[in-house]
């Protein structure tokens, strides 16, 4: 069973695009983890919504990030700028009724989620267990607390990670070694580890195997729906994955 795992696309549809059409070559995807922030930044937020809800495979858990957190709270002291709490409150006031009504009855309402994979005891998390909306896994820590799942799936950094855990425990037969992978795909919309193309995994969860990509897309074509409707800082960005 091959798993679509997506982040943090932040109303950009161009590249929700580029990631959905590259993951049509991969026949055996059988769903979908969305880990939160579909909206904001980007002009396109009720687009990437509508494409989410429309996906060909069962999205297996789909949790609000701190972005969809916010609009929905209309409270914005969180965020690090003014110009966050500006393009944040102008997202807020451009949502359809039918993004509305996904944000608050199909997405996870407290930014976290525990489901079971294939066997393997899952949490999907936007941040971390430490603040699920506003801050991330930081993967050279030991993360004692995550030690009872197989899996944990964030976001929220915008930088991809895979990281294996190995923790003590009762289990001769193993060891006594219990193992946990986190892994963070990325972000498909706002990339920061200075590459801009959409980024996402495809996870085959009893092999182990996740694998990262990157989906080049057309970066001016989402750059022309910005006219001046939020700060220039998030129209540029998106060429330089920063």
């Amino acid at each position: 069973m091959k798993v679509l795992i997506m982040s943090d696309i932040h109303g950009n549809q161009q590249a929700l695009r580029a990631v959905l059409d590259a993951a049509a070559a991969c026949p055996d995807i059988k769903g979908c983890i969305l880990l939160g922030d579909l909206i904001d930044y980007g002009m396109h937020s009720n687009e990437v919504i509508q494409m989410v809800r429309e996906l060909p495979y069962p999205v297996l858990c789909s949790i609000r990030g701190n972005h969809e957190d916010a609009v929905l709270q209309d409270a914005y002291s969180r965020f690090s700028s003014e110009r966050g709490r500006d393009s944040a409150r102008f997202t807020r006031s451009l949502l359809h009724p039918q993004s509305w009504d996904y944000i608050r009855h199909e997405m996870s309402g407290c930014g976290r989620k525990e489901f079971e994979l294939c066997g393997k005891k899952c949490l999907a998390v936007h941040g971390s267990l430490e603040d699920e909306y506003w801050k991330s896994i930081r993967p050279t820590e030991q993360l004692l607390e995550y030690r009872d799942y197989d899996y944990v799936f964030s976001g929220h950094s915008h930088l991809p990670h895979m990281v294996e855990k190995y923790y003590e425990c009762m289990d001769a037969k193993r060891r006594n070694k219990k193992k946990t992978v986190f892994i963070n795909p990325g972000s498909v919309g706002q990339p920061r580890n200075l590459n801009p193309m959409a980024q996402f995994v495809i996870l085959e969860i009893k092999q182990e195997s996740a694998v990262f990509q990157k989906a080049p897309y057309d970066i001016a074509a989402e750059q022309a729906a910005y006219h001046g409707q939020v700060d220039d800082f998030y129209c540029d960005r998106l060429e330089w994955g920063i």
